[in-house]
């Protein structure tokens, strides 16, 4: 092993149970003291498996077979206690959802100190909340939320918990797993900053997982192409992204440079689809009868978007555009304003027949997809369950229906994934999943909130293809919500920035790049990720 690495891999294999084949096969990397490496590659090629590997985190009955050491320890050789030791001393981990390791019962503050006093048993309980507030300082969270508890923190904030968390013990390693894919690139570059920071201050090495090659290139020294469970290239980031060499990186890279640099045709004049005017969503916050308070997350937005149109909804978060969504499935309450959907009034109808017939026209695709997948149904059961709901087919024709749609997101050949379960699948795997679910009602509006943050380049310019394709052959009208400026001026057709509930600014994409006008439209576009 060479003497300052962290991190050793050689001849990794991994196979899962029932795996027919191994997720990491050969795979061979290293990670010097205070070195900065992101794994980047396609959906399913590997990339979080050698974070749980590392951590040994791999489910029960799985083969790890090959060279493993972090700081000169094989986890795989470790007792329980010992093994539980490292995870954290040795290595910490932010995962990219940070509520699947917050517990909702606990107070930010009694995370850390929990954390903190499972390794240091003897230290006085005093030293251990001090300690927890200076880690929540550094984060950019003042003491006096030491109490608070997560569902009381916006997902940047809960983000910031996570990487404190990480940071507690001043690991020698720190793997980060897409851990910015939720957030807007305003806060995900404060969130970047800090645990980069953090990192250099306490020598840790950085292990960044993630499909976004400008953020890689961004924060990172080195950047390593997995494929199909092993190593096809890597080197300093900066040369790799300019001049990949491998037939992957150089796809990638040119995915995402088309990605950047891609401009939508307007499109004819159409029928007006959906017609919003003066819509709010406030939510009282409490205060006396006479003088409520409220959130006004929608504040009076308008807008127009005829049949066959892209307008995508960009904003920080918090901003009102996740909420405005769900107002129009129904999901939220609505205050005041109205919507139309091809003229006919969807607030005026508050329940029955008329209502369902409508909403099914509107679908959304969600940012998680394990959101609206039963855990427990396989896949082509729930592509094809919507069809049973609405009694629009029999089971038989609904299931030829839903390997359709398998096919049409590009899984292929449906036989080998309709039977899987989600969790059996990657995350851009799952996210076609939702996204073949929501369509096989055949929308005339489909609402994406953040339905591409999770995918690689690759797969992000194939979904968005077959967005396109679908609004040339059905006039499907989009509202594409994202916190990725440059993916919104690329694909949408127009561009709305929310700011507080209300619209700030609109336009094509190209102009409000070039020629920001609103505040938060500058504060986006600065903190916009862009390749060299």
């Amino acid at each position: 092993m060479e003497p300052r690495a962290v991190l050793q891999l050689r001849d990794l294999l991994v196979r899962y149970p029932g795996a027919p084949e191994p997720t990491l096969h050969g795979l061979e990397l290293s990670l010097g003291a205070g070195e900065r490496l992101a794994l980047v590659g396609p959906s399913g090629c590997g990339k979080s498996t050698v974070a749980r590997a590392v951590l040994q985190l791999l489910p029960a009955g799985s083969q790890c077979q090959g060279e493993l050491l972090l700081a000169g320890v094989d986890p795989r050789h470790l007792p329980p206690p010992e093994l539980r030791r490292l995870r954290g001393e040795a290595v910490g981990l932010v995962f990219q959802d940070p509520m699947t390791r917050l517990n909702p019962l606990l107070s930010i503050g009694a995370h850390l100190a929990d954390t903190l006093a499972a390794h240091r048993p003897q230290a006085p309980s005093g030293a251990l909340r001090e300690r927890a507030e200076s880690l929540l300082r550094r984060v950019g969270i003042g003491p006096e939320r030491y109490g608070s508890y997560p569902h009381e923190f916006s997902g940047g904030m809960r983000q910031r918990v996570a990487i404190a968390l990480a940071m507690a013990l001043s690991p020698k390693l720190v793997i980060a797993d897409e851990p910015t894919t939720s957030l807007d690139v305003a806060v995900a570059a404060q969130v970047m900053a800090e645990l980069s920071q953090l990192c250099r201050e306490s020598g840790s090495a950085l292990l960044l997982i993630s499909h976004n090659l400008a953020l890689a290139g961004q924060w990172c020294d080195r950047i390593a192409v997995l494929d199909q469970g092993g190593l096809v290239e890597q080197g300093p980031a900066r040369a790799l992204l300019q001049a990949p060499r491998s037939a992957l990186g150089q796809r990638l890279v040119a995915r995402a440079r088309a990605l950047e640099n891609s401009r939508s045709v307007a499109p004819q004049q159409a029928p007006l689809l959906l017609e919003i005017a003066g819509l709010r969503c406030w939510h009282r916050l409490g205060g006396p009868l006479w003088a409520p308070r409220w959130l006004k997350a929608v504040d009076g937005v308008s807008l127009r978007l005829q049949a066959g149109e892209t307008v995508g909804l960009v904003g920080a978060s918090g901003c009102g555009k996740s909420t405005l969504c769900r107002a129009l499935l129904g999901l939220t309450p609505v205050r005041g304003g109205s919507v139309r959907l091809e003229g006919r009034d969807l607030l005026s109808h508050r329940g029955g027949r008329q209502q369902r017939q409508l909403r099914r026209q509107i679908q959304m695709v969600f940012q998680d997809p394990l959101a609206c997948l039963n855990p427990q149904m396989r896949v082509g059961e729930a592509i094809a369950d919507p069809l049973l709901i609405h009694g629009l087919a029999s089971r038989s024709v609904a299931l030829e229906r839903a390997r359709q749609q398998l096919a049409a997101v590009g899984l292929n050949p449906p036989e080998r994934f309709e039977q899987r379960r989600p969790r059996q699948l990657s995350g851009g795997q799952q996210q076609r999943v939702a996204i073949a679910r929501a369509l096989i009602l055949q929308p005339k509006l489909l609402l994406c909130d953040e339905s591409v943050s999770m995918l690689d380049a690759e797969v992000q310019a194939e979904i968005l293809e077959l967005l396109r394709d679908l609004q040339q052959r059905l006039g499907l009208g989009l509202l594409f919500v994202t916190h990725d400026l440059a993916v919104a001026s690329g694909f949408c057709h127009r561009v709305i920035v929310l700011d507080g509930g209300r619209i700030v600014e609109e336009g094509p994409g190209a102009a409000l790049l070039a020629d920001p006008q609103a505040a938060i439209t500058r504060t986006l576009v600065d903190a916009c990720p862009r390749l060299p």
